[in-house]
């Protein structure tokens, strides 16, 4: 079992933890020669409608500069293909291919197994604590109410 004190803050844990599963999901991606940004993105994206592209990068909370080439790699892979949005004319929506909806099912199901075993781990009380510590700090940051007094 993991010895959170060796974790001297909230952040701290917070990034080693996000290391952690980031390196997991890698691990996993790599085994179906693909990546966990490109398993993410796959999942940003609405399997029936799909999704403004303009749309992507907050659903990941990224910067869209930093997306475009994740959606370069995806469309070079035939995983997803732009087409004009009928609601939108300035805008294309990103659609999943066929291949793009047998990944992101496959992400999906490796993110739902991860949970899977979390939840049975922790406990429905624990994790919800969790999940409410950790809506409280987005709250804050994004309130900008830490260090505003």
């Amino acid at each position: 079992m993991l010895v959170t004190t060796s974790y001297p803050t909230i952040d701290a844990l917070y990034r080693a933890t996000w290391q952690s599963i980031a390196k997991m999901y890698n691990e996993q991606a790599t085994k179906y020669d693909t990546t966990m940004a490109t398993g993410f993105a796959l999942l940003s994206i609405d399997p029936v409608h799909g999704t403004p592209s303009t749309a992507i990068a907050p659903k990941m909370g990224m910067e869209a500069t930093s997306l475009s080439r994740t959606l370069r790699t995806l469309e070079e892979k035939k995983l997803i293909e732009r087409v004009p949005n009928p609601d939108d004319g300035r805008s294309v929506l990103l659609k999943l291919t066929t291949l793009g909806l047998e990944k992101r099912d496959l992400s999906k199901s490796l993110v739902l197994q991860f949970n899977k075993q979390i939840e049975e781990r922790v406990g429905e009380k624990k994790l919800e604590a969790f999940k409410e510590v950790s809506e409280t700090i987005i709250e804050l940051i994004q309130s900008k109410k830490i260090y505003d007094k």
